[in-house]
């Protein structure tokens, strides 16, 4: 069961606790702690449901590939890292 974790750059916006999930996918793992937490949604998702352009998605270490389906797989993983993506220079 993969665990959720978001960074304080999301948290200090909307709380959201880390959680542990059951999910197939990345977007079946999202739609569970946005099911508890709702107010989370709107910094991770835009109105179509994709990653906003300046989130970053972590699986085990990996970068997820599949920012607008979310169909990366989860089953298996140990961790999930959702995290503001720090551009600019």
């Amino acid at each position: 069961m993969p665990r959720v974790v978001f960074s304080s750059h999301i948290t200090r916006h909307v709380p959201v606790p880390d959680a542990d999930v059951e999910a197939a996918t990345l977007r079946e793992a999202l739609e569970a702690v946005f099911a508890r937490h709702a107010a989370a949604r709107g910094y991770v998702l835009d109105e179509q449901g994709h990653l906003r352009k300046h989130v970053v998605v972590f699986i085990d270490g990996a970068r997820v590939r599949g920012r607008e389906t979310l169909e990366d797989p989860v089953s298996g993983a140990r961790e999930i890292h959702v995290l503001q993506a720090l551009t600019g220079g």
